[in-house]
């Protein structure tokens, strides 16, 4: 489905921008979260987990769509494949319990919906496995880690809604920054959802195309 190189590109950067961003939680203090801790009891055991379990998924669901070894070794594809799903079902069911923390409706929503998503696709993806329908299961599985990659392109399109906001405002910030940021905030995981949507539909379609032209 992709070539060995632009897939080992893509990871690599993909681990780029998301170690980063996990950096102020490896020392475990609500003090260094990114985002405000209102229960240092819940909210904040429940967002470290649900990174740490993400960041799992990120790492194997790459792996799943290595063809060496989706081919040439199904057994370990299929132990890499179940990290991956039970990564996403506990990540995806503590971005839950994440979101009942957020203050802010429309950041609240686009959480709550990437993560009833992910959830979806991914259980889709292994019920369709379970059932030895491989193609299906496939095209599942390439939506769940679309949504999984929205990690990466939600952060990766700040900048972007910083530079069209700056423009949009004539060249000046009417709110200041942390009004810039919040805005910014509100958008890039609904982008980054969409974007990455339109990609995945794109790709299956390709595929499909090629199918036919085979047959």
């Amino acid at each position: 489905m992709y070539s060995k190189k632009s897939w080992w590109i893509l990871f690599i950067f993909s681990l780029c921008v998301i170690i980063p961003f996990m950096a102020p939680y490896f020392l475990l203090s609500p003090e260094n979260s990114r985002i405000q801790i209102s229960s240092a009891s819940i909210q904040f055991p429940a967002l470290i987990t649900h990174i740490f379990f993400a960041f799992i998924a990120l790492i194997a669901g790459f792996l799943q769509f290595v063809k060496d070894i989706r081919i040439r070794n199904p057994r370990t594809h299929r132990i890499i494949g179940k990290i991956y799903y039970i990564s996403v079902y506990i990540s995806g069911l503590l971005a839950l319990i994440v979101t009942l923390y957020i203050d802010n409706f429309s950041k609240a929503i686009s959480f709550l919906v990437l993560a009833i998503l992910w959830i979806f696709t991914t259980l889709k993806g292994v019920l369709s496995a379970k059932k030895k329908d491989f193609s299906t299961h496939k095209i599942w599985m390439t939506r769940s880690f679309g949504i999984t990659l929205v990690a990466v392109s939600g952060r990766l399109l700040v900048p972007i809604i910083f530079l069209v906001y700056f423009l949009l405002n004539g060249f000046h910030i009417p709110g200041g920054r942390e009004s810039m940021v919040e805005e910014a905030l509100n958008v890039n995981i609904w982008l980054g959802l969409f974007i990455n949507f339109i990609i995945i539909v794109w790709g299956i379609l390709k595929r499909e195309n090629k199918k036919r032209k085979v047959v």
